[in-house]
C-alpha cells in the first residue's frame, strides 16, 4: 500500500496490481423465476420485467492466464448465456466448467486467444481479525469497483449449508459483488465474496467470503473434474450432550447406506474419524465429506457404554442434503 498524505493508507498501487484480473459477469436465464432477494445476490431490480429472460450481473476473478474464472454458483447457475467483461472492456462468452452448490462456488472459462492477467490464491489461515482487505467487483451492475475494510470475524456459520466457515468482512459488499475476490494487502485472494446480511438489500457492513483455504481446493477439483465428490455415511446425526468423549449421536441409519452396511446402529455415538475427534454433527459431516468416496474410514464409537471400532467404506454424497 502507498501512504497517503493524511496518514491513512492508499490502496492505489494494490488496485493497479489486481484490477486487470477482476471481471464483470452478466447472465441471461430462460424462464419466469423471480430473482433471489437475499444475500449478495447477482440479479438487478429490472429483472422481473422480462417474462422470457432473466438478466443478472455478478463478479469473478481470473486465476489462470488461459481463462479460468472463479465466481459463485448463484451468479451463473442455470444461466443460458454468460458474458464476461474484462477490465479493458473486452467482452467474451463463457462456459461453465463446474459448480459446487454446497459451497456456492463455480468455475467458468473464456477463450481469449491470449494470455490473460490473473491473480493467485493467498492463505486465509494467515488472516487475522483486524487485518485490512480490499474487495473488488461489480456492485449493482455499475462496473468494476473496489472497497476496503477489515476482517471482522472468522469462522462464521450463517446457516446456509453444512460447510459454512466464512470470513466476515466490513468492506461494503452489495448485490453484484457476488463471486468477486477479497484481497490481502499483497494482492493475494483470501476469500470469495458470497453473501451479505442486510435489512435493506444494500451493504450495512456485514459481508461474508468463502476463505481461500476452502475455495482453492474446490476450484482445483472443479477445474480438473467438473464436479466435487464428497464422502457420505448415510446417517442422521445430532450433537452430543457435552462432556468428555461425548461424540456425535446417530439418530438414523439408512439400511442400504455405508454406515448401515458396516453395522452402525441408531444410538451409537461416533467419537473419532480416522483418529481425529469429532464433537459436533457439523464436524462429523465435514470430516466424512473430506474422505474420497470408496475409501475406508476407521471410526471409534460408543454403544451402550462400550467402546467399539468400525470400518466404513465411505459412499458418494448424494446431491440432496444427506450426511
Amino acid at each position: 500500500m502507498a501512504q497517503a498524505q493524511n496518514g491513512f493508507p492508499s490502496f492505489r498501487l494494490l488496485v493497479r496490481k489486481v484490477e486487470p484480473a477482476v471481471v464483470n459477469i452478466s447472465v441471461t436465464q430462460d424462464g419466469h423465476a423471480e430473482p433471489d432477494g437475499g444475500g449478495a445476490v447477482p440479479f438487478g431490480s429490472d429483472a422481473p420485467h422480462s417474462s422470457q429472460r432473466m438478466l443478472g450481473a455478478g463478479s469473478g476473478f481470473i486465476i489462470d492466464p488461459s481463462g479460468y474464472i472463479v465466481t459463485n454458483d448463484h451468479v451463473v447457475g442455470g444461466a443460458s448465456r454468460i458474458t464476461v467483461s474484462l477490465a479493458d472492456g473486452t467482452q467474451l462468452p463463457a462456459r461453465v466448467i463446474g459448480i459446487d452448490e454446497l459451497t456456492d462456488i463455480a468455475v467458468i472459462k473464456v477463450e481469449a486467444h491470449r494470455a490473460l492477467p490473473f491473480v493467485t490464491w493467498g492463505d486465509s489461515r494467515d488472516v487475522e481479525v483486524g487485518d485490512w482487505i480490499l474487495v473488488a467487483g461489480n456492485p449493482f451492475g455499475l462496473g468494476g469497483s473496489v472497497t476496503a475494510g477489515i476482517v471482522s470475524a472468522r469462522g462464521r456459520d450463517i446457516m446456509s449449508g453444512p460447510f459454512d466457515d466464512f470470513l466476515q468482512l466490513d468492506a461494503p459488499i452489495n448485490p453484484g459483488n457476488s463471486g468477486g475476490p477479497a484481497f490481502d494487502m499483497t494482492g493475494a485472494v483470501i476469500g470469495v465474496n458470497t453473501a451479505i446480511i442486510s435489512p435493506t438489500g444494500g451493504s450495512v457492513g456485514i459481508g461474508f467470503a468463502i476463505p481461500s483455504q476452502i475455495a482453492e481446493g474446490i476450484v482445483t477439483a472443479l477445474e480438473q473434474h467438473g464436479h466435487l465428490d464428497r464422502g457420505w455415511l448415510g446417517v442422521g446425526v445430532s450433537d452430543g450432550n457435552g462432556g468428555a468423549r461425548a461424540g456425535v449421536g446417530l439418530t438414523a441409519v439408512e439400511a442400504g447406506g455405508p454406515a448401515g452396511a458396516a453395522g452402525l446402529k441408531v444410538g451409537d455415538r461416533i467419537v473419532t474419524v480416522d483418529g481425529k475427534p469429532v464433537a459436533t454433527a457439523l464436524g462429523l459431516i465435514r470430516a466424512v465429506a473430506e474422505i474420497r468416496p470408496g475409501r475406508s474410514a476407521h471410526l471409534t464409537l460408543v454403544r451402550h457404554g462400550r467402546d467399539l471400532t468400525a470400518t466404513v467404506v465411505v459412499g458418494l454424497r448424494p446431491s440432496t442434503e444427506h450426511n
